[in-house]
């Protein structure tokens, strides 16, 4: 059986798109998956999966969602290797004191051409380019970021963040 993560893009953030994770949880079950785990309230599932998955799973799962709850939200799938080697990347691990204000964004695609804001300019955030993942430590908290809309509005759709201490909780997860 091999391990998946699936990121659901906006889920419980606020009052927009509320999902109850047991209910979200069925419809990973309700997919064929087995060994469906949510963390957290935000989106985020680890499953198993005993065939490959389809190139369709996330726009499957997409529906899925829609169809049991009328929540739309996009979705990124990652296996269990790509996950922890995208968490093993993180260059920012040894600057960041506070897992809740260290971030990483997964990206569908990495651009050819990336402009990325000068350190100067978003200090003392740093902001770092892996190879699959965009890292930022913000020590003032997400809320103060300095990198402006310009900078994600480069990317394909969908990407999606979560902080270092939920990636950490599903990397455990996915070792399991």
């Amino acid at each position: 059986m091999a391990k998946h993560v699936a990121l659901l893009r906006g889920i419980n953030v606020g009052t927009a798109k509320s999902i109850a994770m047991s209910e979200l949880a069925g419809v990973f079950t309700g997919l064929g998956f087995s060994s469906v785990k949510t963390v957290l309230r935000s989106g985020n599932v680890v499953f198993e999966s005993g065939a490959p998955l389809a190139e369709s799973v996330a726009a499957d799962i997409e529906a899925a969602v829609f169809e049991a709850t009328t929540v739309r939200s996009r979705v990124l799938v990652i296996g269990a290797s790509e996950f922890a080697a995208v968490a093993d990347a993180n260059p920012l691990l040894d600057v960041a004191t506070d897992g809740s204000k260290l971030f990483v964004t997964f990206v569908t695609e990495m651009p050819t051409s990336l402009e990325v804001p000068a350190a100067s300019a978003i200090a003392p955030e740093i902001l770092a380019v892996g190879p699959a993942a965009i890292y930022q430590w913000m020590p003032d908290g997400s809320m103060q970021t300095k990198v402006k809309p310009a900078f994600w509005a480069q990317f394909a759709r969908p990407v999606t963040t979560r902080n270092g201490n939920t990636v950490e909780k599903l990397r455990a997860l996915l070792q399991e």
